[in-house]
């Protein structure tokens, strides 16, 4: 069966957006491009809600740069009920329905792990039901306080996680690995 991984960017105060921040929180460096680099070379199915689907659709369909050609050529499911095919990103087919049973079905069926990146409703009910079998959390260095928008961890059930790896990127950029675990 597939792994499952779900990959989170936040602040230290656990935002995923922030209002006048650029992208990755402006702690872009040589180390977090080289992880996304080797993420993305990864076999894989990327996974992602409308709102990530229609957001990175937008900024990499059209793009000619390497991270972006290599997110075009990834194959890709956007969980909708709302979106319509065609859908115009390259290598990406539309899933509705149960989430619980399509995401099962894709663990079963697929020959890669499938990953979901930011789409944090998404993640939200992945954990909710359990399927979630690896948990990336990258920790940008700044805090947003009133300026911070979408609270990562908002409506999440509680959940146990073991941590089994650490990194850090650029000197500043903290890459936390979790694997659910049950509570002691």
């Amino acid at each position: 069966m597939a792994e499952l991984v779900a990959d989170v960017f936040v602040s230290m105060d656990g935002f995923a957006a922030g209002v006048d921040v650029e992208p990755f929180f402006g702690y872009a460096g040589p180390g977090l491009d080289a992880w996304i680099r080797e993420a993305t070379q990864q076999p894989q199915l990327m996974l992602m809600g409308r709102v990530t689907y229609e957001a990175l659709a937008a900024i990499s369909s059209a793009a000619a740069d390497e991270a972006s050609t290599r997110m075009n050529d990834l194959p890709k499911a956007v969980f909708s009920n709302t979106l319509r095919e065609p859908l115009a990103w390259k290598n990406t087919r539309l899933v509705r329905g149960d989430l619980a049973e399509r995401i099962t079905a894709l663990k079963q069926e697929s020959d890669v792990p499938l990953r979901s990146i930011g789409s944090l409703t998404l993640v939200r009910s992945l954990m909710e039901l359990g399927l979630v079998d690896r948990f990336r959390v990258m920790v940008f260095p700044l805090t947003l306080g009133g300026d911070g928008r979408e609270p990562a961890y908002a409506g999440y059930p509680r959940t146990g996680l073991e941590l089994t790896g650490t990194r850090v990127l650029d000197s500043r950029v903290v890459l936390l690995e979790y694997r659910p675990a049950s509570f002691k």
